[in-house]
């Protein structure tokens, strides 16, 4: 079996962390704060890699940024897209937030 054959591939693995996501809502009955919960992991990962990564991250932080922000915003768009061509079906149980009828919520900083 070759060594590709025995790696997980990219989909495999955030299947994984869906799986325990949807597991949370379940659980939390709130899809924002897991969500939410799931965005601050991704930057913590993310922030932790560049640190690993970098020979002096204070130096390259502004490109970090920038290629993470832009690879984010290149996944999200297509599964946005994926989203607009396959609406989800959910069960109002499911979604238990108050802002759940209003759509997508606007966050200001």
């Amino acid at each position: 079996m070759s060594e590709q054959a025995n790696e997980t591939s990219l989909y495999q693995l955030a299947d994984q962390f869906i799986a325990l996501a949807n597991q949370l809502v379940q659980q939390e009955q709130d899809v924002g704060k897991v969500g939410t919960a799931l965005r601050f992991a991704a930057a913590r990962f993310n922030a932790f890699e560049a640190a690993i990564k970098s020979a002096d991250l204070a130096a390259e932080k502004e490109n970090a940024l920038e290629w993470f922000t832009s690879e984010f915003r290149e996944m999200l768009n297509d599964n946005l897209e994926d989203h607009i061509a396959n609406p989800p079906v959910t069960n109002s149980d499911d979604v238990n937030s108050d802002n759940a009828a209003d759509g997508v919520e606007i966050f200001k900083g």
